[in-house]
């Protein structure tokens, strides 16, 4: 009976668990360059005198989707599309260094390029000031000119561009870290501008994989129900002699 219990209280417990993965990877399908939060589980024996053969499911983080979302001419100066496995590199509100393929920039009031939610970008030296009244222009390879009037555009820096060879962690402000710390710029990484790439977070399988997992949870508390009323059935039959 107690092996029905714990198999019915995980796989419910697991069943939950990949609910707020796709619920919280439908919420961004609309956020410019998201990565779907991919889920796993891997069964682990219970330890103790008489539970060997009691497992419990736990969830295993295996990343994230790496595959690009589709890209959509916006016709913004400020709005750039990572190409191939490149990451725009920006400074988290923690201060550390992060990465993100979101490539939608403004220039904020102290003349700083940033992200649209304001975080900070960085060049290959650091932050890049845009001058007053001057039109920004993004070059393919993250050259950063700035045009004032009828004068030739003036280089004020490069976006920091990088390539990872591995596969980056996800943090809880939805930028991506290395392991090994700060990744070195990619001077052959390119991008493209006046463009944006979208999340590569399908609705249609996220929305199947939902209503997969609420009738998986449903299972699993019937199971749980079909327990009790043995446990009871069995009481009241032990009762009786």
């Amino acid at each position: 009976m107690d092996r029905m219990i714990y198999l019915s209280m995980a796989g419910a417990k697991a069943s939950m668990q990949r609910q707020d993965v796709l619920a919280n990877n439908l919420a961004n399908v609309s956020t410019n360059g998201f990565r779907a939060e991919m889920a796993a589980f891997r069964a682990v024996p219970v330890r103790g005198d008489g539970a060997s053969t009691r497992a419990y499911a736990l969830e295993t983080t295996i990343g994230y989707n790496a595959e690009p979302g589709v890209i959509s001419a916006t016709g913004r100066n400020l709005d750039v599309a990572m190409k191939g496995n490149s990451w725009l590199a920006v400074q988290g509100l923690d201060g550390t260094e992060a990465y993100t393929r979101a490539g939608s920039l403004d220039v904020n009031n102290e003349g700083l390029l940033v992200l649209r939610n304001g975080l900070q970008v960085l060049g290959d030296g650091g932050p890049i000031n845009v001058p007053p009244d001057t039109e920004v222009q993004i070059g393919s390879d993250g050259t950063v000119s700035a045009k004032a009037n009828n004068q030739k555009p003036t280089t004020i820096g490069r976006l920091k561009l990088v390539t990872p060879e591995g596969p980056l962690t996800r943090g809880p402000d939805g930028l991506f870290r290395a392991a090994d710390g700060d990744l070195p710029a990619d001077q052959t990484a390119r991008l493209q501008d006046g463009a944006l790439e979208g999340s590569n977070v399908s609705p249609v399988e996220t929305m199947v994989g939902m209503i997969a997992a609420a009738r998986q949870f449903e299972q699993q508390m019937k199971l749980l129900q079909i327990a009790q009323t043995q446990g009871q059935t069995s009481a009241k039959l032990l009762g009786s002699n």
